[in-house]
């Protein structure tokens, strides 16, 4: 079994960094993903939706590539394969997706958005784009920008030792557009 911390290389004193918890990264960004996780869910709601960041995700997701399968939709949003399974069972049984019998793999099933998904996805982009203003109003533009920045930064330098890895799109599900 591999060791992550023997990974990661130790910055300048980690102790002075890391005092109490409301100074740890790890619980900030827990902290900020409930703040932003209820931000997203009260301004979908008052917009009349019902999709979590998760449905949202992978909704989007599959109307920019369609034809997808789970393994690989999974892959662009860094979530397990489990997790999917039941996200897209939700999707379906909202009628926002279909699947359909793969021509490349009899195995497979290709997901398609569906015309009710693409009204969703028209309809709930402005109470997103409202959740994503209010998740960063204590920051100023510079500040906002910085943050997105560094944030994209640690998840990359981090993102191999997720059990759920972003992974990026093939040229193989690009052509399928």
């Amino acid at each position: 079994m591999l060791m992550i911390s023997m990974l990661v290389k130790p910055m300048v004193d980690v102790e002075d960094l890391v005092s109490d918890h409301n100074s740890k990264p790890g619980h900030l960004a827990r902290r900020f993903q409930q703040i932003a996780a209820a931000i997203f869910h009260a301004e979908v709601e008052a917009a009349g939706y019902d999709l979590t960041p998760v449905q949202y995700a992978a909704l989007t997701t599959i109307g920019t590539h369609p034809g997808l399968d789970q393994a690989t939709l999974a892959g662009l949003i860094a979530y397990d394969r489990t997790t999917i399974t039941g996200v897209v069972d939700r999707l379906e049984q909202k009628g926002l997706l279909v699947r359909q019998a793969s021509s490349r793999d009899r195995r497979a099933r290709e997901l398609q958005i569906t015309d009710e998904g693409r009204r969703i996805l028209s309809g709930i982009e402005p109470a997103v784009e409202a959740a994503q203003r209010i998740m960063l109003r204590g920051l100023t533009n510079v500040e906002a920008e910085t943050f997105l920045r560094l944030l994209r930064k640690a998840i990359a330098a981090g993102n191999d030792l997720s059990r759920a890895p972003l992974r990026a799109a093939s040229t193989d599900t690009v052509k399928r557009k």
